[in-house]
């Protein structure tokens, strides 16, 4: 009997302990699928209107620059503005060595006896008309050449401007190829860019664009499209488009960076917060995660514009599903999750 009452209470114990490992193992297995699934918040991707703003970058320059030199090299007598000068046009700039227009001067005066010596013999038929017509001709043709020394002597402004270059100082003798002085005209002023061919349809002359310059921060100006060139370059299928700014105030200055913003209207898109973007380590490739039956899925994405805190998404999500928000560098592809958006 009393081998049946130990063998019994055995059993018992035995049960007792298989009892207790069962109901363990069964709450670590639960422990470690919540550990497993991560808990996340989602939003929908979805279709609305977005404007088509596109920025591209340009160097400021000036509406017309002009090189200030003589025809053939001279000895400067005196130059009269200096580097940041404003000056008008037809003002004298620079006073090259007279001596040689000193001396045709003098031949003119000489040349203007002799023809009138032979006009006088002319009018009482002492002298040909072709004698007349030659002396006519050499007192031309030295008052031609005194004009145009003239002119290469007193060089003055073609236009009016600002003095952006001195290259020689007073007596130096000036070379072909290098200007005395450089003037721009900054008022207005210009910037070049270049836009892909599957604008050219959009861009219109006339079009106003806004323009930042990187000096003056997030400040505005307004330019307007004055020029579209009518071909496209063949290796980069871009066209090039002139903008010019007033520039009254004469604030912009030729050699600042400028941003050209222009609007090409608006079109249906796909958007996605873009707290759900994340981009690949080492690589420009950027990523969401889709949410399919508890369950996330890696897509590379293709990106478009900014709106707010929303982002246009060119490709690799679909209008209507649900993407990540929270919990983002915790997910893996083929990771399980839950999704609780209260």
């Amino acid at each position: 009997m009393k081998h049946l009452i130990k063998n019994i209470s055995l059993l018992l114990a035995a049960g007792l302990i298989i009892s207790c490992g069962g109901k363990d193992t069964k709450k670590t297995d639960t422990a470690a699928a919540k550990v497993d699934t991560i808990l996340i918040k989602t939003a929908v991707a979805n279709t609305q209107s977005i404007d088509q703003i596109q920025e591209f970058t340009a160097t400021v320059e000036s509406d017309v620059k002009n090189n200030i030199t003589p025809n053939n090299p001279v000895r400067i007598s005196k130059i009269f503005v200096e580097v940041g000068d404003r000056v008008a046009r037809g003002q004298k700039l620079v006073q090259m060595d007279a001596t040689n227009l000193a001396q045709l001067e003098l031949q003119i005066e000489n040349s203007k006896k002799d023809f009138e010596r032979v006009d006088e013999l002319y009018k009482v038929g002492g002298v040909s008309k072709s004698n007349w017509d030659a002396a006519k001709m050499a007192l031309d043709l030295q008052v031609t050449s005194y004009n145009n020394l003239l002119e290469n002597t007193q060089l003055t402004a073609p236009i009016s401007g600002i003095i952006t270059a001195r290259n020689y100082d007073n007596g130096d003798m000036c070379s072909v190829g290098k200007p005395i002085l450089v003037i721009e005209q900054i008022t207005p002023v210009k910037l070049l860019i270049e836009v892909s061919e599957q604008y050219y349809t959009q861009v219109k002359k006339g079009l106003k664009p806004d323009v930042k310059l990187d000096v003056y921060g997030d400040e505005t100006f307004k330019g307007e499209v004055s020029l579209i060139y009518p071909t496209l370059d063949a290796t980069t299928r871009t066209f090039k488009v002139e903008i010019k700014l007033v520039n009254r105030d004469q604030r912009v200055r030729p050699g600042m960076f400028g941003r050209v913003i222009l609007n090409f209207g608006q079109k249906q898109g796909v958007v996605i917060p873009d707290v759900a973007i994340q981009k690949q380590t080492g690589t420009n490739e950027k990523f969401a995660f889709v949410i399919n039956n508890g369950v996330a899925e890696r897509r590379v994405v293709a990106l478009g514009r900014q709106n707010g805190d929303l982002i246009e998404i060119l490709s690799g999500v679909n209008s209507g599903e649900e993407v990540a928000i929270t919990s983002i560098s915790r997910l893996d592809d083929g990771k399980a999750v839950r999704v609780k958006n209260d």
